[in-house]
Parts: C-alpha cells; structure tokens; sequence
C-alpha cells in the first residue's frame, strides 16, 4: 500500500472505534487525537484539516466524528493496489488532450472526481449541464495541475529542513523538470484567464477535487450555487484554451459605416 494511503488508513482505523475524538495540541509529543475508550493516535493536526475538508470528519471546536463517507474511503485503502480496484470498477478512464500542441492520453477517475460526477447531471430541460468543451477544460487543468507536482502530499509528519522543499510539500522551481515547469506555467496561465473571481472553486474542484457541498461549507457560500461558479469558471477556461475565432465580419459592417460618414 502506498504511504500516503497507509497514513490515511491507520487514521481511518483508529477513527473506527466509534464516538467522538478530541485533538490534543501542543503536548509534549505533538498533537494527537485522544478516542473515548483512552486510545491515543499521534497525527498531524493538518492531516485532520484535510479530512474535513474532503468530507470524511466533521468538526466542532477539537471534537472531530466520522462522517459516514468514512467507512467507504477505508474500503477503498485496504482494498488491494488502488489501481486494481479502479479497473475493476470502471472508475478509470483515458481521454486524449490537447497538451502544448502535442496529442496527450492522460487517465481521469470519474468515480472519484467531483467533475466526474458533474459531467453526468442534466438540466430541467434534459441538456447536459456542463458542455464537453467545459468538462475536457476542467480535465486539462487537472492533468497540468498533476504533471506540475502541485498536489499536496499526505505525510502523517512534517519535517521541514533549510536548502530545499519540505515533505508535504511541492518541489521548487529548481527542481523541475521541464515538463513540469512547463505545466505550472500553464497553470498559471489558466487561472489567470479565469479571473480571481472564479479561480478558487476551479482549483477546488478540478484540482484539489473537492465535492461542491465542501466547497460551498469551506467558502460559506449558499446551497447550490459552487456548482453555477465552477460552470462559469469551466466555460470561461474553455475558451482560454481553444479561443473563438475572431469576428472580421463585424469589423467590415464597421469599416463601412465610418465610410458613409
């Protein structure tokens, strides 16, 4: 099992015990969780801010409960490699993007991926409700997003040291390869283009894969509305990416009218 599933894992199983946890921080030996039965797991506190964030804790001041979420992310860890599970369940698929003018297969868990989800839902009229322009956009800033090594890592501890990146986090530009950096600027490009206004649910998304319900709680935006902001986002990264043709036409009618002047 890989690390960053065997951390998730030894949390999630500790979780198990049932009933509430308390966060202890700043103890001698760091911060830990402390389980009703006097069970006692140290974690790192940033670890558990993530869990909340992806929907599996709920939190109240440093009283955490498992959501019910839980119990199907534990299967999925102890399931046998990761990747067998997705294959066997279809999660999985391939999709070929237009990548720095180069033809790109990149792979996309639909089960997994809140974009996967919303690519299937229909508007009252039976429309999709995301065009496929605005599904493969949101796809192409994941794989970028990916490639650029720009997805936190999930360590059970943090070791900062001086001269270089820290563990959890992403390599610095000195570090790159090529094809990385060329992603990040690419990233960054994108989200330019988007605008700050809608940036932030597209990496929520698209990048960090968020549900919208998370989303909507961490932002404190009303029910329903992540999910019109990230289709606006799309759209407006859609045509950042394959920019529509320009208008000559309306510049003639223009030319012509200063003519008869």
């Amino acid at each position: 099992m890989p690390a960053g599933q065997a951390v998730w894992a030894e949390l999630l199983h500790f979780l198990a015990g049932g009933g509430g946890f308390t966060l202890e921080i700043g103890t001698d030996e760091g911060s830990s969780l402390l389980r009703g039965d006097g069970a006692r797991l140290m974690v790192d506190a940033r670890l558990l801010s993530r869990a909340v964030s992806h929907g599996i804790l709920s939190r109240k001041g440093k009283l955490f409960s498992l959501r019910p979420e839980a119990a199907a992310h534990l299967r999925r860890l102890l399931a046998a490699p990761h990747e067998a599970f997705s294959a066997q369940h279809g999660a999985r698929e391939t999709a070929d993007l237009m990548i720095d003018g180069a033809l790109t297969r990149v792979t996309v868990n639909r089960a997994e991926s809140p974009l996967g989800g919303l690519t299937r839902l229909k508007e009252k009229g039976g429309g999709a409700f995301l065009s496929p322009e605005a599904c493969e956009a949101g796809a192409r800033l994941h794989a970028d997003f990916t490639r650029g090594g720009l997805q936190p890592r999930l360590t059970m501890r943090y070791e900062p040291h001086l001269g270089g990146s820290a563990k959890g986090t992403a390599p610095g530009m000195a570090e790159l390869s090529d094809s990385a950096l060329s992603a990040r600027l690419r990233v960054e490009a994108a989200l330019d283009a988007i605008g700050p206004e809608l940036s932030g649910v597209a990496l929520d998304v698209c990048c960090f894969e968020k549900g919208l319900e998370t989303v909507e709680r961490e932002r404190q935006w009303p029910a329903r509305s992540a999910k019109l902001l990230l289709r606006a986002a799309l759209l407006a990264l859609a045509r950042h990416y394959q920019p529509p043709a320009r208008r000559s036409r309306a510049r003639h009618v223009w030319k012509e009218a200063a003519d008869g002047d």
